[in-house]
């Protein structure tokens, strides 16, 4: 796997902790042919134990509630205001269980990206390769981690504008992820 950072450098797995390698569309000549991206790119399975869109199993039922409205939610403590993601149940910071729920932005911008070639987790496989990278929302204080498409790796670029959306999951649940070209998001 390889990743990108704002500083332009790629990371690969293995090796000395601080070798930098160069970016991996420099490499392209050593990889295979990429294919083009599939016309569902997320055949994804969760592997739950229990319904988490079922309020009798979980209190984060809230966020899968507002994905089927086609809003981004999370929680945020009423006392420090801290913002939590992913949402959560007490706050880290102080333990209180006293949260809200707050809409996110629902554009922002790509921080950092990955391509995912190989190993991925159960249940994403048929998928690979897929794109995943660190999102910034304009105005809260939140780096979220999401499945990004819309575009092959190559031709993605660091602080690029995507925007959440909603897609449908095998068993019939929705999840959320982040489609590259999104309008722009003020900075």
């Amino acid at each position: 796997m390889t990743a990108s950072t704002p500083s332009g450098q790629s990371s690969g797995a293995g090796g000395d902790a601080g070798t930098t390698l160069p970016r991996s569309d420099a490499l392209a000549s050593e990889r295979p042919p990429r294919r083009e991206e599939p016309p569902d790119p997320s055949p994804l399975t969760l592997l739950d134990f229990y319904p988490p869109q079922d309020p009798r199993w979980t209190r984060i039922a809230p966020f899968f509630l507002a994905l089927k409205d086609g809003r981004f939610t999370t929680t945020r403590c009423t006392r420090d205001g801290t913002f939590h993601w992913p949402p959560a149940v007490a706050c880290p910071k102080c333990h209180r269980e006293e949260l809200q729920w707050v809409d996110l932005p629902t554009h922002g911008r790509l921080y950092a990206f990955s391509e995912v070639r190989g190993g991925a987790p159960l249940g994403m496989e048929g998928g690979v390769p897929f794109v995943v990278g660190l999102v910034d929302l304009p105005g809260a204080p939140l780096r979220l981690f999401s499945r990004i498409v819309g575009r092959p790796y190559a031709e993605l670029a660091l602080g690029e504008p995507v925007r959440f959306e909603t897609f449908p999951i095998r068993d019939g649940r929705l999840f959320y992820r982040f489609r590259a070209g999104g309008e722009p998001a003020t900075r």
